[in-house]
């Protein structure tokens, strides 16, 4: 069946409500990740946490269910807007390579529209990953514990210390981990949902079922290439001023590597990727779902 192009302003408004989806349901994991990739490298038997669990545990343990949540606020207000602009950038790059909308796009073209989606998105990811990240770990590490009262508190103070230039702390590390997993991200999603379509069917007919299989895969994928990168970005974000040149990336990759050796890359791979299936699952159900009552609302636009 052919498929229409979806109107950019409806992509938008459908991605803003899957972000608030995923937000929703993946933060807590969020903060389990990033507490064990930013944790002490000094010895495996002195480091905080030994795992996604221990630190799970021990943080419901100090800080109450609500300590999974820390540094929400920063990704609450940007995560709907990013995955706004993300669906709203992938949409634009299919209609970029596929002015036909009879013709089926290849699995290269949906990565493409995917990086650009990444390239896009950055400008508001990075700012609110980097308060994010600030929040998430201040409270094991007993020291900055009162530093920051929130996330506009911890916005202000960077921005006071070095301007936007500390805000943007990481945005070459952002960019290298959102372009190619935000390719392989909206490929794989795409590429499952047409492939779960019965033939003479729409793929809006997709089963609620269906669109949290592909959305679920989709966000495996996702972090299967973004995890090293991301590994990389939390612990640049969080370091104090000056402990790395540039870009952070080829001193913060050679002292994990030195530390930690490669697996030190895949910090946080058990929070990420309990986290990943049902956080994306439910933000593409919501895209989805969102998409589905636009089109009942405004049919023709």
């Amino acid at each position: 069946m052919e498929e229409k192009h979806i109107s950019p302003l409806k992509n938008f408004v459908a991605g803003g409500a899957g972000g608030a989806c995923l937000l929703l349901v993946g933060h807590p994991l969020d903060t389990i990740k990033v507490r064990l990739q930013t944790q002490s490298r000094v010895s495996t038997q002195r480091v905080p946490y030994k795992g996604a669990y221990d630190c799970f545990s021990k943080t419901v343990s100090k800080e109450g269910l609500l300590g999974l949540y820390k540094g929400m606020g920063a990704p609450l207000a940007g995560v709907a807007p990013m995955m706004a602009i993300g669906f709203f950038g992938f949409g634009l790059g299919k209609q970029l390579l596929q002015p036909d909308a009879t013709q089926k796009l290849m699995p290269s073209q949906l990565f493409l529209s995917g990086c650009l989606a990444g390239i896009f998105t950055t400008v508001i990811v990075c700012p609110g990953e980097r308060v994010k990240c600030l929040l998430q770990v201040q409270a094991s590490r007993g020291q900055h514990a009162s530093c920051y009262a929130g996330p506009l508190d911890c916005a202000v103070k960077l921005y006071r210390a070095q301007g936007f230039r500390s805000v943007y702390k990481g945005t070459a590390l952002t960019l290298l981990r959102d372009v190619p997993s935000n390719g392989v991200y909206f490929m794989t999603y795409d590429f499952l949902k047409h492939k779960m379509t019965a033939e003479g069917e729409s793929v809006s007919q997709l089963s609620t079922l269906k669109v949290l299989l592909c959305g679920g895969i989709a966000g495996l994928c996702n972090w299967i290439v973004a995890l090293p990168p991301d590994v990389l970005k939390s612990n640049f974000q969080t370091a104090p001023d000056g402990r790395y040149r540039g870009t952070g990336l080829v001193d913060v990759l050679r002292e994990l590597l030195r530390d930690e050796g490669p697996r030190g890359l895949y910090k946080g791979f058990n929070a990420v990727f309990l986290r990943a299936f049902p956080a994306n699952a439910a933000c593409f159900l919501g895209f989805e779902s969102a998409l589905k009552f636009l089109n009942w609302l405004t049919p023709n636009l």
